[in-house]
């Protein structure tokens, strides 16, 4: 999903994710949009300090109940190499929120 596709399905009403259902990008009441892993809080911006460069790749992202994903399971969202973000090798969960190169 592209930054604009995004933005208008949360000012929709829909549910989007990042990565996997345990994170969720949403609006708050300053108008912001952020990133949210749901099971501790963690909160990141959706985007880099100028707004226009997402804290995740396109491809990441999807509204909840769509054919990528679905908003009842923790199921993780592949990537486009194939990998799950937030997996380590021997399937445990990464900790870490920040963002790897």
């Amino acid at each position: 999903m592209t930054l604009g596709e995004i933005k208008a399905a949360i000012n929709a009403g829909q549910t989007v994710h990042w990565a996997n259902t345990g994170y969720r990008v949403h609006k708050d009441s300053l108008g912001q949009y952020l990133i949210t892993f749901e099971p501790n809080g963690s909160t990141i911006g959706l985007t880099d300090r100028s707004g226009q460069r997402l804290n995740g790749e396109e491809a990441e992202f999807f509204i909840a109940g769509s054919e990528e994903g679905d908003e009842n399971t923790q199921d993780r969202h592949p990537r486009p190499d194939g990998q799950a973000r937030g997996v380590v090798p021997g399937g445990k969960v990464a900790q870490s929120f920040r963002r790897q190169r």
